[in-house]
């Protein structure tokens, strides 16, 4: 396929660190499947990245599978998205070294993420939490990607992606394509059910619906989640003054497809105690078929594996490509095999 006809490529990865949750699903990979119609789609497993923080081997392994099992759950079509884990793909490692060189020492010190992270693993500060925005430009680059799907939180790691394949490229010349950050056009921002304030987290789990929960456990989040202190317990969307029915709201508008306006006029007079069951339940009835069919991917281990050898053959092949070049432009010999 000849450059004026190829697809743009678009790459993510999401951490292993937990199993996935309503807001991952509906701010980010309910929206990937269409994606693969229009780009070239790159997924992963981003467990390298895990290391960060002490993990227990077992369970990361386990995760890992999963998460895979759940995107494809959730529309992601091996067939037409390249699914694999990071790991698999020794070049992540090796260029994130390379660009861990061309990261200048002040930039990683301005990441917030960092100083986030410090604070919460005050006794692990290690030089992998330090350097990991280098690794996730590393992941970024290795594929020529055009665009990469960013949240909030995210943007300042995308931006500094941008200047590290600027300032490599101004050196060796033409080498990394700048990928440009990619606003999805749908997806809420979902926040905790406990604090309606914050993003949904999964290290929340009380205020986090998981893809994998079973439906009485999601119904007694919802059952306990957090309206607002008024008295008039009216369904009405006004995010500064009410975060928490915002939130519900937001939530039954993605898994319904209703507007705000035909939710208010649904609920009106009938208070939270109708409300919030009612958003449990459309979510539960949303959430079902992707829980069946992970739990159906998760037991099929023969498949996962063809999924993950499979994509991970596909990601190294361009992977390699790519460093081939790097190397060549720092001045290392070239591999012998």
């Amino acid at each position: 396929m000849d450059n004026t006809t190829a697809k743009k490529v678009m790459l993510s990865g999401i951490q292993p660190s937990g199993d996935l949750h309503l807001g991952n699903y509906l701010g980010a990979v309910k929206n990937w499947a269409d994606l693969a119609d229009e780009f070239d789609c790159y997924y992963f497993m981003a467990d390298l990245h895990t290391l960060t923080v002490r993990q227990n081997p077992a369970e990361l392994r386990r995760r890992s599978t999963q998460q895979l099992a759940q995107y494809i759950a959730c529309g992601l079509d091996p067939e037409k998205n390249t699914l694999f884990i990071q790991s698999h793909v020794h070049e992540h490692a090796e260029l994130g070294w390379i660009l861990n060189c061309y990261t200048m020492f002040g930039e990683l010190s301005r990441m917030t993420q960092f100083k986030d992270k410090s604070a919460k693993n005050a006794e692990n500060v290690n030089g992998g939490l330090f350097t990991y925005p280098s690794l996730m430009a590393a992941d970024i680059l290795l594929y020529q990607a055009d665009f990469v799907p960013v949240g909030e939180d995210q943007k300042q790691h995308c931006e500094l992606t941008r200047d590290i394949a600027t300032r490599f490229n101004n050196i060796y010349g033409e080498t990394f394509k700048v990928p440009e950050p990619y606003i999805p056009k749908v997806g809420a921002r979902i926040m905790s059910l406990g604090a309606p304030n914050n993003k949904m987290s999964k290290s929340d789990p009380q205020g986090c619906v998981f893809l994998l929960d079973k439906p009485e456990d999601i119904a007694r989040k919802f059952k306990r989640a957090v309206t607002d202190s008024d008295t008039e317990h009216c369904v009405r969307y006004a995010p500064q003054e009410k975060p928490g029915v915002a939130n519900l709201m937001s939530i039954y508008s993605s898994v319904t497809g209703k507007s705000f306006d035909e939710i208010e006029r649904e609920f009106d007079g009938k208070g939270y105690g109708v409300f919030k069951p009612a958003v449990g339940e459309a979510v539960i009835e949303h959430l079902r078929p992707i829980r069946e069919e992970a739990e159906r991917i998760i037991a099929d281990k023969a498949y996962l594996s063809s999924v993950y050898t499979e994509g991970a053959r596909k990601a190294q092949y361009i992977a390699r490509k790519t460093l081939r070049k790097v190397y060549k432009k720092v001045g290392l010999v070239e591999k012998p095999f």
